[in-house]
């Protein structure tokens, strides 16, 4: 295995305008249940966490808000990765990426086919580098983020002593 930079500092961003709808109704907030974004957030460590509908302009001011005011390394984004016409994750982020890591979606692809079939081919799975940042959008059920977890803790301190080289 490839040394790399030991401490992350992860942020967590669910896209889901189901469970923002709740979070904003204040006779029914306390019961959101995002199971993808607190598993990504107690296995990652996360010191920060953040629900957002699904909408480019609030995800990009979201991403941009993170970077400048939060010490952060990585942004996983779970949600908004689907076909949808409300799934805009994948879209928002091809326009802001400087480098894509196109391995990452191949990784994804392949272990999601074990375990969900061809029903993979729904999801719309990214990773790559914005403002020396990795951001990597996984769908947001709960099955897809155990999935993908391994690769995004074996892999981001790699990736991160690759950028500050």
């Amino acid at each position: 295995m490839h040394k790399g930079v030991e401490t992350v500092k992860y942020a967590i961003i669910t896209v889901s305008d189901s469970r923002f709808n709740k979070f904003i109704n204040i006779d029914n907030n306390e019961n959101i249940d995002d199971k993808s974004g607190n598993y990504l957030k107690e296995e990652l460590n996360a010191t920060v966490y953040v629900l957002i509908p699904d909408n480019k302009d609030i995800l990009k001011g979201t991403i941009d808000h993170l970077i400048d005011y939060f010490d952060i390394d990585c942004i996983v984004i779970t949600g908004g990765t689907g076909i949808s016409n409300r799934d805009n994750t994948p879209d928002v982020l091809k326009n802001l990426f400087d480098k894509e890591l196109d391995g990452f979606k191949i990784l994804f692809h392949t272990m999601s086919n074990d375990e969900v079939g061809y029903a993979t081919i729904l999801s719309r799975s990214t990773a790559g580098i914005y403002r020396n940042k990795i951001i990597y959008a996984i769908p947001g059920s709960l099955n897809a983020c155990k999935t993908v977890i391994k690769i995004i803790k074996d892999q981001t301190g790699h990736i991160l002593k690759h950028l500050n080289d």
